[in-house]
């Protein structure tokens, strides 16, 4: 049993839900890369994640450059708290 789950919710919609961490960040990336290709634009829901660490971030950056590439829209909802302060405090919660 894995540590996340990534849920298509239909229309580019995606929940993500457990951990979002070192352990977990490539499986994560390796398993969106199948779903969002296919998407101009992307709404991923946080909400559920109870774990997230700075290779949380990295993968919401890896996800909005892999997004810009592509020339699709990408929105996160309800990130974490954490994941929101790591950003401030490397100087990169413009991103988000």
């Amino acid at each position: 049993m894995s540590d996340f789950e990534l849920v298509d919710e239909g229309e580019g919609r995606y929940a993500l839900r457990g951990a979002m961490s070192f352990a977990t960040a490539n499986a994560i990336l390796e398993k969106s890369e199948s779903l969002f290709g296919r998407h101009t634009e992307l709404e991923i829901d946080l909400s559920g994640v109870g774990k997230a660490d700075s290779a949380g971030l990295a993968l919401l950056i890896e996800w909005q450059s892999q997004a810009a590439q592509r020339k699709a829209a990408i929105r996160f909802d309800n990130v974490p708290d954490n994941l929101l302060a790591i950003a401030r405090t490397t100087g990169v919660q413009d991103l988000l």
